[in-house]
């Protein structure tokens, strides 16, 4: 063999150490969870973030709604709030909002 193809035991060590990095990573945020179990803050952040996260996506979406678009985001949205008010179900609330959006969006198009 050509001296600049790496040895078998080179190999075997870089795919050991990548192994180990790899289940490292994907093992600390469970490590961390569990030690930050009982934390005031994770409370806080369990609490706040599903309603800062849906207020910044609401946010987003509806950022470049123009005078002509308007109509069918606002029938979307209403759907969505309604839909969830009523139901209390993330993903059936996603599903009915984008599903009216859809059918307003072609309809006033």
């Amino acid at each position: 063999m050509p001296e600049s193809v790496p040895g078998a035991g080179y190999v075997f060590a870089a795919l050991f150490v990548m192994f180990v990095v790899t289940v490292a990573l994907r093992a600390a945020p469970f490590v961390a969870l569990s030690a930050l179990r009982n934390s005031a803050f994770v409370d806080f952040l369990g609490r706040t973030m599903p309603a800062g996260v849906m207020v910044i996506l609401v946010m987003y979406t509806l950022r470049d709604v123009g005078s002509a678009t308007w109509l069918p985001a606002a029938i979307g949205l209403a759907g969505t709030v309604g839909m969830h008010v009523w139901r209390r179900n993330a993903a059936l609330s996603t599903v009915v909002g984008t599903g009216l959006y859809l059918v307003a969006s072609t309809v006033w198009s």
